[in-house]
């Protein structure tokens, strides 16, 4: 049997969380994604198929990238705030919750969003 490489082993947990996670207009999706440099996020009406709010690590400023992704969970709640978006569920993704995404997710509810 052939080993699946890293992506296609998250891209079908992914699958897995996204059968079970969806985002309505009362309460859209937090979708988050980790690449090697960034972490991006959206915030998502799954109903409407609409991005309502995103941001990028990238955009921010910090020395690694956890800082970054602290500051990134800092601005998506604002702009979610700003849209009156105070409810979220979380999709991780596929990726484990632990390091850069457990501290995304710890700093955007103690920015106000709730999950």
């Amino acid at each position: 049997m052939k080993s699946l490489n890293k992506n296609t082993r998250r891209q079908s947990r992914h699958a897995r969380v996204r059968a079970k996670v969806i985002g309505t207009e009362i309460r859209p999706r937090l979708s988050v994604y980790k690449s090697n440099t960034r972490l991006t996020a959206q915030i998502i009406d799954d109903s409407k198929s609409i991005t309502l709010a995103a941001v990028s690590s990238s955009q921010e400023k910090g020395k690694t990238p956890r800082e970054r992704a602290e500051a990134a969970a800092a601005t998506l709640a604002k702009r979610a705030g700003e849209k009156g978006i105070k409810a979220v569920v979380f999709d991780r993704g596929g990726f484990q919750y632990v390091g850069t995404i457990k501290a995304f997710a710890d700093a955007v509810r103690a920015a106000g969003l709730e999950f």
